[in-house]
């Protein structure tokens, strides 16, 4: 019954089964098989008489059909814009606006000395209702040209039209979706509003000052009531913006409790372990001894930096720079593990701040960290230049011995240098050298920072 009355086709009454809440109806087999034979005297099926089948098949396609043109009716609804719903809306309320039998629900200010609908009142009439379009993205302009045409509109004494109601629409609008210079658009609208007052009274309007009071008092309760849908609104996105902050930082700290549990634990492993091997008889000499020890000094600074990992991906954790190693241990590490690499310092070196050490740090150390994967065997030359201003890091890789097409990209390594040195006022370029091998090249500013 309830379905018939919403415009939805009704379940076969003799047919068992569920009928959805999207309108699907399905037939039980088992109730079918149970129900007599006699009732029907069609063929049957398992799954009930054909007749029964056929009407199931009507609402099925009913159905459907239903579903749509529910999507190709709301669904572009839905997807438009704020001015497109609004430019709908206004252009629907000024065509209710022109029809006569509606004036009797119209707004009447002032009690001027009627006179007769023309041309010119039906554009004023057209004036109060359009300009509503721009009621959220310029509310400000809609309310100055709603407002013109309405004090005309009663000025000249047309008769009455619901597009009077346009004007506590505008001054609505204002009230919610103005944000700047709300005073000021405040402050015009009541000297524009105390300037109708007297010309209607020059005009020989009959209202007394209570006559204008109360229909100011009106007028300022639809802008009080904007404000507060305003005030609410804002109220609301605080609250939600301090709750995703709020989830934001407890998913942070269950992030550092993962690594520190995880990665921490795995790292001292590998460093406990590669120290215990130095001790072991025969004592380790030569290339195994230098390559347990670096296992063990990379292990402990594995370990500084996951601290300050931690630090600041949890909140409640203090944060502080990590201690950068020298470029000169950079270099010295890759060579001891049968890399070939060079060091060129030139300029004045001075005391840098933490910040850009620490990119300088970085950038060598993912530089040589890349040749060392994709150019093995491969001679990589740190050039670094200690200017007045800035520091410039640049390390060339010398062409692979067997390249291969599209090997060097920009992963994530590149694109966090890039940050990093962007946030000190830097600039890096990393791609093809001159030689057809690979440059990185970092332009760090020393004074970003005292």
């Amino acid at each position: 019954m309830f379905s018939s009355v919403l415009g939805y086709p009704e379940p076969p009454t003799d047919v068992p089964g569920i009928l959805t809440d999207s309108g699907d109806f399905f037939v039980s087999a088992s109730a079918a098989e149970a129900r007599p034979a006699a009732s029907c005297a069609c063929a049957h099926t398992p799954y009930g008489c054909r007749a029964g089948r056929s009407r199931l098949g009507a609402v099925r396609m009913l159905s459907g059909a239903r579903r749509v043109a529910d999507a190709s009716i709301f669904d572009p609804w839905r997807a438009a814009g704020s001015l497109q719903k609004n430019i709908v809306g206004a252009v629907l309320f000024a065509a209710v606006a022109l029809i006569p039998a509606l004036g009797a629900y119209g707004v009447e200010f002032g009690d001027m000395p009627p006179r007769p609908s023309d041309l010119f009142a039906v554009l004023l009439t057209l004036a109060q209702c359009l300009p509503l379009a721009m009621r959220v993205n310029r509310p400000g302009i809609s309310l100055v040209l709603v407002s013109s045409a309405f004090a005309a509109h009663q000025l000249l004494g047309y008769p009455p039209t619901i597009a009077g109601l346009g004007l506590f629409v505008a001054v609505y609008s204002v009230g919610r979706h103005q944000r700047e210079w709300r005073a000021v658009v405040a402050g015009l609208g009541i000297v524009g509003y105390v300037g109708l007052a007297v010309a209607m009274s020059l005009s020989g309007s009959p209202d007394q000052p209570f006559d204008f009071a109360t229909f100011f008092v009106v007028v300022a309760a639809a802008w009080a009531v904007g404000a507060g849908a305003r005030a609410l609104a804002v109220s609301r996105l605080a609250q939600q913006r301090l709750l995703a902050e709020a989830a934001l930082s407890e998913e942070r700290a269950r992030i550092a409790r993962e690594l520190h549990d995880i990665v921490t634990h795995h790292v001292t492993a590998m460093v406990v372990q590669a120290d215990a091997a130095q001790f072991i008889a025969p004592p380790p000499s030569g290339r195994l001894g230098e390559s347990l020890a670096a296992i063990s000094g990379t292990g402990r600074r594995a370990l500084g930096e996951l601290r300050y990992l931690l630090g600041t991906i949890d909140p409640g954790e203090p944060v502080s720079l990590p201690l950068a190693g020298s470029v000169e241990e950079i270099v010295a590490t890759a060579s001891s593990l049968g890399m070939p690499v060079s060091l060129v310092e030139t300029g004045e070196p001075r005391e840098l701040a933490g910040s850009v050490r620490l990119a300088m740090y970085r950038v060598v150390q993912e530089s040589l960290t890349n040749a060392r994967k994709h150019a093995p065997g491969s001679l990589s030359t740190v050039n670094i230049h200690h200017g007045t201003d800035a520091i410039t890091v640049e390390v060339m890789t010398a062409p692979a011995s067997s390249p291969v097409p599209g090997r060097f990209r920009a992963g994530r390594g590149i694109r966090g240098l890039e940050a990093r040195v962007g946030l000190l006022g830097g600039e890096l370029y990393a791609g093809p050298g001159t030689d057809g091998g690979f440059r990185v090249t970092a332009h760090i500013p020393t004074r970003s920072e005292q």
